[in-house]
């Protein structure tokens, strides 16, 4: 099978059962999420009220996803999908959504037929309280609406002379999973994607708020070896420069308290401003310190990739920190550029900024004077010519890629798609100026 749709009531478990195969089976499995679902959060749609607009955002999406359905089997992987238009068929007549109704036989073609179905069973009493459990009340259904949805279901299943196949989703989770490994047929293998084929080092640039901890909270939360084999990246460290700067605000509080003048920053807006533009050049120095001393770093075949994380701007801002970086760090080094204006940089600024937790540093923000005077603008467009390509700086060239990051998305499989797209072309450019060298 190349091609697989799982079903089932509301609250079974199918986002989670899909989520496990495609962790501990990375070689055999890619997962879509329901089509339906990702509308309705990423457009804010309501599910009940809201059923034709719901309707049209449904067909503007069935290309997109017949293209991923298509590239992921021409891989020769196997998609899994949850759900499909036949549950959303069939919920619209439980609930009467006649517009939806009238459009679905110009759908039925959208998408390539799966090769089988397999429904999740659980009893709707069931269903129910796991939906309490869950705490989402937007994508809740009553017990009298399931009921005649699974009627509908069955009838369009019927209709359509489907491969139905059944999994009892209501005992242990690891005895679902294990009717799921034998229908699909899986195997499960070691890691077989070797270290040497990722990046060395990555350098996560861009404005504040654009993305880079979004980034790296999504190749931490995936397996070594899907982010090894999709994205180029091996087991990893994160140096950071903005805790550095972070302890020179906190050690300038302590001189304030003390009754003497705050060295690099100042307070604004109730939070923190550099004062001095001497820290920038500082900052890069700490991130030099802290990298040539790491016992991976000065090993090589250690197989590990640094990620540098940091945010400049004004005429020469990357310029001069790329400039300060030491040259054993440039030399084995490529540069991500997490692209967002300025305007999406504030606004996501403000969105993450806590008062409340004002001390935590996983909260901060800048402020907008900040922002202005020292985000405003950067010098990336000046340093690069196109998406992807090779900068230089003194002798030494960086392979690059911008990755344009708007709109905003929490969507795994969006933002998957963005780094995916941004990353496959950086790790050519890096294998590429590694093999000149080589050849030297």
């Amino acid at each position: 099978m190349k091609y697989v749709v799982v079903e089932g009531l509301p609250a079974v478990g199918k986002s989670e059962t899909l989520e496990l195969l495609a962790r501990f089976y990375p070689h055999q499995v890619r997962v879509l999420p329901e089509l339906v679902k990702s509308i309705v959060l990423e457009e804010g749609i309501d599910l009940f009220t809201e059923r034709a607009r719901l309707a049209e955002a449904i067909r503007k999406a069935l290309p997109k996803r017949r293209q991923q359905i298509q590239e992921i089997v021409n891989r020769g992987l196997l998609c899994l999908e949850e759900s499909h238009l036949g549950v959303h068929y069939a919920y619209s007549a439980a609930l009467g959504d006649r517009d939806f109704i009238e459009l679905y036989p110009s759908l039925t073609k959208a998408l390539p037929a799966p090769d089988a179905y397999i429904r999740m069973d659980l009893p709707i009493t069931v269903s129910l309280d796991r939906q309490r459990s869950r705490a989402a009340a937007q994508f809740d259904v009553n017990g009298s609406s399931l009921g005649t949805m699974l009627s509908e279901l069955d009838r369009w299943h019927e209709t359509q002379a489907t491969s139905l196949l059944h999994v009892d989703a209501d005992r242990p989770v690891h005895e679902a999973l294990e009717d799921f490994v034998e229908l699909l047929g899986l195997e499960y293998n070691a890691p077989v994607v070797p270290n040497e084929e990722t990046l060395d080092v990555l350098l996560l640039l861009g404005r504040p708020a654009s993305g880079k901890s979004e980034f790296i909270d999504f190749m931490t939360q995936i397996s070594s070896d899907h982010r090894a084999r999709e994205f180029f990246i091996a087991p990893f460290q994160i140096v950071d420069d903005f805790p550095i700067l972070w302890d020179l605000f906190q050690q300038d509080d302590i001189w304030e308290s003390v009754g003497r003048e705050r060295l690099f920053s100042r307070r604004t807006d109730g939070n923190y401003a550099v004062a001095d533009d001497h820290v920038w050049a500082f900052l890069i120095e700490q991130v030099n310190q802290r990298v040539l001393a790491s016992p991976s770093f000065a090993r090589p075949g250690s197989r590990r990739t640094l990620i540098i994380e940091f945010s400049r701007g004004g005429p020469s801002g990357y310029l001069d920190a790329l400039s300060r970086l030491s040259a054993d760090i440039l030399g084995r080094s490529a540069a991500l550029y997490v692209s967002v204006s300025f305007e999406e940089s504030w606004r996501r600024n403000i969105a993450r900024y806590d008062a409340k937790k004002r001390d935590g540093i996983l909260t901060h923000s800048v402020p907008r004077e900040e922002m202005e005077r020292t985000y405003g603008t950067d010098d990336w467009p000046v340093l690069t010519h196109g998406t992807t390509g090779f900068l230089r700086v003194g002798d030494i060239e960086i392979p690059y890629s911008t990755m344009n990051n708007e709109p905003e998305s929490k969507v795994p499989h969006v933002l998957a798609d963005r780094y995916r797209a941004s990353l496959g072309p950086l790790y050519a450019l890096w294998q590429q100026r590694l093999s000149a060298r080589q050849q030297l």
